[in-house]
């Protein structure tokens, strides 16, 4: 039972944060819709912002295994994995009820730098570069380490410019772009830097 309520909390706080924000809902409301009492929310979470966190951290894992798994079912070589970011994520924007990147929304509303939902966010971003910055390397890219970091920021405007517009074309004009920062050569100066790194531990 204990269990049951936990995640009856996580599901009700998880659309109702997305839907309405954070700030917007309380604690009542979220007992409401969970159907849990009082006593039952403070045994699983010490405050609203923890229920946060943890609502955020299952989102995070449950998107990046989703992304993971999607591009893996287009079943492309290693060296279309990076532009079928894209396509992925054109999927997600076309998806019902699509406002916004729950990630992006969280942080705005914790301008605290220093907040726990602040860091939480900042590690979600940090995995999926990390995720992007795999492909790279799987598809031969010498220069994954200064690419990941710009389709990352293609994928983020993507993720911005659907809300205004109300449509995933800008998934498709990123993915666009994304294939030109795909066709200029790599760097030599990144094969050089990264033997570097592994020479001196990463201390360079």
């Amino acid at each position: 039972m204990a269990v049951q309520a936990r995640e009856r909390l996580l599901d009700a706080a998880e659309k109702l944060f997305y839907d309405q924000g954070i700030r917007a809902v309380g604690v009542e409301r979220i007992l409401t819709e969970s159907a849990v009492g009082r006593a039952s929310f403070y045994r699983h979470f010490a405050s609203k912002d923890a229920l946060v966190v943890e609502v955020l951290t299952r989102t995070d894992q449950r998107w990046r295994a989703w992304l993971r798994a999607t591009i893996e079912s287009y079943g492309v070589p290693a060296a279309e994995r990076p532009v079928a970011l894209f396509d992925a994520l054109g999927e997600w924007l076309d998806g019902a009820g699509y406002r916004g990147c729950a990630f992006i929304n969280a942080m705005i509303e914790a301008a605290d730098s220093d907040s726990p939902i602040h860091g939480v966010v900042v590690a979600h971003k940090d995995a999926v570069t990390d995720y992007v910055q795999q492909l790279l390397v799987a598809a031969g890219r010498e220069d994954h380490a200064t690419l990941a970091p710009e389709l990352m920021l293609l994928i983020e405007g993507a993720l911005v410019t659907s809300v205004r517009e109300g449509s995933s074309e800008a998934a498709t004009r990123a993915g666009r772009i994304a294939r030109m920062l795909l066709a200029r050569p790599s760097d030599p100066r990144d094969a050089v830097r990264r033997r570097l790194r592994v020479v001196t531990g990463g201390m360079r």
